[in-house]
């Protein structure tokens, strides 16, 4: 398993190096479609099921180096299942970098149908996050309207 999270995490890295490799240079694509593709600001969709507090923190990390890198980009997390742990007033380990990544215009959504299912009320999630009614569904939006989808996690 964590030989798996280790080339995940290799090919992210080397995928956010290049393009800010290619963007710090005079490269110039000979298609102008690929070219404004390049200049573009991203837009990423995370969906975070596991209550893990590591991938939790890793994730922070994750979104961190993203907006260093290429701070116009748009970022959405979903949180559903057990990964609504990291919203959860009396459970989050990550406050401060929620906070932190949502002042750099990073958005976190709780799924409404996980917060039923698990019996919880929305004044258990913290106040920096959003509601979606539910999270599969909201990332399948996200992805429809060309929304990039990263699973976070191990």
């Amino acid at each position: 398993m964590k030989t798996k999270f280790t080339i995940l995490v290799i090919a992210f890295v080397m995928s956010v190096g290049n393009t800010f490799a290619q963007k710090q240079s005079n490269y110039k694509c000979p298609d102008d479609a690929k070219t404004e593709a390049i200049k573009s600001p991203h837009k990423i969709v995370f969906q975070l099921t596991t209550a893990d507090t590591l991938a939790h923190k890793a994730l922070m990390k994750q979104l961190g180096n993203i907006k260093l890198v290429s701070p116009d980009t748009k970022i959405e997390v979903v949180c559903h299942g057990p990964g609504l742990d990291m919203l959860l007033i009396n459970k989050t380990t990550v406050l401060k970098g929620i906070q932190a990544s949502k002042e750099k215009g990073v958005e976190f959504m709780a799924c409404e149908f996980s917060i039923k299912e698990r019996k919880l009320e929305k004044s258990n999630i913290i106040t920096e996050a959003g509601f979606v009614p539910a999270g599969i569904l909201e990332i399948v939006s996200k992805q429809e309207d060309g929304w990039m989808y990263i699973k976070s996690g191990f």
